[in-house]
C-alpha cells in the first residue's frame, strides 16, 4: 500500500509521526527512517509541505535571548 510513496516509506511516515507528536528528535527521526538529514528533510516537505517543526515556546526563548 505504500510502496507507490517511495523507498522505505513505513519507515519514513513511522519517524515522521513520532518527530510531529514531539517524541524524538530530528535528528533521531532521520536514522529511523534510515535518511540522511538532507533526504528527511525533502521527504517531509514532499509529503507534509514543512520541514522542521519549530514551537512558539522555543521561537519565543530565542528571540529573548537576543
Amino acid at each position: 500500500m505504500l510502496q507507490p510513496l517511495g523507498i522505505n516509506a513505513a519507515e519514513f511516515f513511522m519517524a515522521a509521526s513520532l518527530y510531529h507528536a514531539r517524541k524524538v528528535s530530528f535528528s533521531a527521526a532521520a536514522a529511523l527512517a534510515n535518511l540522511s538529514f538532507d533526504e528527511f528533510l525533502f521527504r517531509l516537505k514532499e509529503h507534509f509541505d514543512t520541514g522542521f517543526m519549530i514551537d512558539d515556546e522555543s521561537a519565543l526563548e530565542d528571540l529573548q535571548t537576543q
